[in-house]
């Protein structure tokens, strides 16, 4: 299986190196050019196999897509682009496709070095991954108890700078620092750390702050980047955030009489009205047609239902139910899956879930030519499979399981839902029928 799986991956990507081989130099920037003098790093990681935001709702940062249009912001010849790892969570076929994805995206954004953890170098080697030559080079994963290190050197207004990269596989490890953290410095030197596991504890320890250590970055645990250090401290901490949703921005100018670095820290959102860069588009649609070829819907994980439990589908609701019915075909909960077909979607479980009925278990949904009778979000997700309720002409009440509505209307896919329910419940009203005494519905 697993082996079927690399070889279905190589075989559908084929087309990128012919078709998105070339980086992309028509897009816009997101910010005027910043001082001439000041070397920029940005830095991105934790994608967690988030390629780009769902799309169910406005407002919503992130997409590999945008990222050039902040990275063109500054000029190729002052800037590095540096992953800090965290590809994605688990190793199941669809993460295999994703980080396939994640690797062609930093070659068309023309990344300089890519950090993968421990986690991320166990992937890239089952997928061969490590063996092609990249136009990146690695920083992997640290051995217990010792650092991997790379250097880059760049020249800014006449001045060579150097730039030290270095992973550590826990704080403990850390705080031995590698040898060129030791070194006189004979060119201005930045000493970048990467931390795979964050003790919060050790970075209060004077050994971070000795000489040498210009910047220390950490895993995060939350969406946003964090800047973990005191203003003006040294060195300066700070975690890139999850899911691509931010950029973050190290300008770093150089003292003039003394050679210090100076470095200032930034977080950029990837806002939707960022321009869109059409490669990275096509290559989103090149890992649509993956998941649409691959059979990753038919076989989601699905749990068994209760007894004879099994899901029927809302026009089974409507000879008892008509004028609900007939509302809830208005409004976009009916329509749910079409949204996703519009946009290429409409295959892929991670979107699909939470667009149609009972994806989770089995007796749900399966795809549109088996199952087009539970597509969209329907009767079944807020009162439960409905089979033995409508064997027994109503008597038998529906039950559990139920989708509670904050399963899916979360903060990364519906952005507005939270403090605004009533308004969105006022949007799927649809219990219109007189109701009898003792039988006031409560939903």
């Amino acid at each position: 299986r697993p082996k079927r799986i690399v070889k279905f991956l190589a075989a559908g990507l084929c087309v990128l190196a012919a078709g998105l081989s070339c980086p992309s130099n028509g897009v816009r920037t997101a910010a005027t050019p910043p001082d001439d003098k000041e070397l920029v790093l940005f830095f991105t990681g934790r994608e967690l196999g988030s390629l780009r935001p769902c799309g169910c709702s406005g407002g919503q940062l992130g997409g590999m897509e945008k990222r050039s249009a902040v990275f063109h912001g500054v000029p190729a010849s002052r800037r590095l682009v540096v992953a800090t790892g965290g590809l994605v969570r688990r190793e199941g076929e669809q993460d295999l496709m994703k980080y396939r994805i994640l690797f062609e995206a930093f070659k068309l954004l023309q990344y300089d070095v890519v950090h993968l953890t421990a986690h991320d170098r166990e992937i890239a080697a089952r997928l061969g991954l490590l063996a092609d030559p990249q136009p990146f080079q690695i920083l992997p994963a640290a051995e217990p108890g010792r650092s991997a290190e790379l250097t880059r050197q760049v020249t800014v207004a006449d001045r060579e700078i150097t730039i030290n990269f270095a992973s550590f596989d826990s704080p403990s490890s850390a705080l031995r620092p590698p040898s060129f953290a030791l070194q006189p410095r004979d060119t201005a030197t930045v000493n970048i750390f990467m931390v795979e596991h964050y003790d919060p504890n050790a970075f209060g320890l004077r050994s971070w702050r000795a000489p040498g250590i210009e910047c220390v970055i950490c895993p995060s645990d939350t969406d946003e980047p964090r800047l973990l250090s005191r203003p003006g401290e040294t060195p300066l901490v700070f975690s890139v955030g999850q899911f691509g949703r931010y950029i973050c921005r190290l300008g770093v100018t150089i003292e003039v009489r003394t050679g210090t670095p100076i470095p200032r820290f930034e977080a950029i959102p990837v806002c939707e009205k960022l321009p869109d860069d059409e490669i990275l588009v096509r290559l989103y649609r090149q890992y649509q047609q993956l998941v649409g070829q691959s059979t990753l819907l038919e076989s989601h994980p699905r749990l068994p239902l209760e007894g004879k439990l099994a899901f029927v589908g809302s026009a089974s609701c409507k000879r008892c139910h008509a004028p609900e019915y007939e509302q809830w075909k208005t409004t976009g909960h009916s329509h749910a899956l079409e949204t996703l077909q519009k946009v290429g979607s409409d295959r892929d479980p991670e979107c699909v879930l939470c667009h149609v009925s009972g994806l989770e278990y089995e007796g749900g949904y399966i795809n549109q030519r088996q199952t087009r009778h539970l597509a969209g979000v329907g009767c079944e997700n807020c009162h439960g499979p409905g089979s033995e309720h409508v064997l027994s002409g109503g008597q038998v009440p529906t039950g559990g399981p139920k989708t509670a509505c904050r399963k899916c209307h979360t903060p990364e896919q519906s952005a507005e839902f939270a403090g605004h329910e009533e308004e969105f419940m006022k949007k799927i009203l649809h219990w219109t029928e007189p109701a009898a005494p003792g039988k006031v519905k409560d939903y």
